[in-house]
């Protein structure tokens, strides 16, 4: 365990000190509650906390991480990602901070070791967590579920769980469900909902994808449209359901590759190349021009390393299939030809 006495703290002007404490565990309950209870009415102590919550949980997953260089390496990697879309100081604000320890290390290893805080049930502000592009994500909800996100996904939630335990996905996301038989636990996906008690299942709902698509890895699931529950469909291990332009579509199978992107690999199964550049745009927030009208029929079947990044995994696709492979310089636009 890192302790508080490893960083140096900057005494400049930023980040409220106590927040970085709330998460370090030194703050007393009370001053735990007061803190809580100022994020509502105080919009920079809210978007501070917020930029807390998004970075351990952004950086919980990289523990693989376990060396100076790759830990630097993977926040510069975040940091760019998060310029380039003009989101304001959601990093930096946090780099002021440590100074000689590589952040992204230090905070993995820290909050790794947050401690339950128990507050008010009147607490129950929503968080969002926004994954960026080419990165991947794990929290743990109040309940003690647990989530995975995909590059380019969002997740809200309420910081304390009052009856049903409702979340909001967009994106792709793994849930592992903590068992409560007297809170149902509800992920909603546009104008799906998908209810558990306790399991296991993966939901792919991007904005920018034409359909939803549920698999369920363990334990039952209802798939329903919202305010239609009594019309649900009920899912058995290893089954998938697609819902597009309103019809619900079963497959009875599933290729369990598929849910490797928890572990930072993207795995392709004699897909077509039109449905691995839909997946890539969205997984890399990239634009994917095709000028050689026989690229959208290629196959291909492989596995990838997310961290390889978009334009390495097309290079080696390149090598199977001949085409040319032309970008800009900051890699938002790829044309194909």
């Amino acid at each position: 365990m890192i302790k508080m006495s490893l960083i140096i703290i900057k005494t400049s002007k930023g980040m409220n000190e106590r927040i970085i404490k709330y998460f370090l565990g030194e703050l007393s309950a009370e001053e735990r509650i007061d803190l809580l209870e100022k994020r509502e009415t105080d919009k920079e102590t809210k978007d501070d906390f917020a930029v807390m919550q998004n970075i351990r949980a952004i950086t919980h997953l990289s523990s693989d991480c376990t060396e100076r260089g790759e830990g630097e390496r993977k926040y510069v990697q975040i940091e760019k990602n998060i310029r380039r879309k003009k989101i304001k100081l959601t990093i930096r604000k946090i780099a002021s901070y440590a100074a000689v320890i590589a952040m992204t290390f230090v905070l993995t290893r820290i909050f790794m070791n947050e401690p339950e805080v128990a507050v008010p049930d009147m607490i129950c502000a929503m968080q969002e967590l926004h994954v960026p592009a080419g990165q991947r994500a794990r929290i743990t909800l109040p309940d003690g579920s647990a989530v995975w996100l995909n590059a380019g996904s969002n997740l809200t939630y309420p910081s304390v769980f009052e009856g049903e335990r409702r979340v909001t996905l967009s994106g792709e996301g793994f849930f592992e469900v903590a068992k409560d038989e007297k809170k149902p636990f509800i992920v909603v996906a546009g104008e799906t909902e998908i209810k558990a008690l306790g399991t296991q299942f993966n939901v792919y709902n991007y904005r920018k994808a034409d359909m939803l698509s549920t698999t369920l890895t363990e334990g039952s699931v209802k798939i329903y449209t919202a305010g239609k529950e009594k019309a649900a469909h009920i899912l058995e291990p290893n089954q998938r359901l697609i819902v597009k332009n309103g019809i619900f579509k079963l497959k009875k199978s599933i290729d369990k590759d598929e849910l490797l992107w928890k572990e930072g690999i993207y795995s392709f199964k004699k897909e077509r190349m039109r449905d691995i550049i839909k997946k890539l745009e969205l997984y890399f927030d990239v634009e994917i021009e095709v000028k050689n009208p026989r690229i959208p029929d290629y196959e291909y079947t492989g596995k990838f390393r997310q961290r390889d990044g978009v334009l390495e995994i097309l290079r080696i696709i390149q090598k199977i299939h001949h085409f040319r492979i032309k970008s800009n310089e900051d890699l938002s636009r790829i044309t194909l030809c």
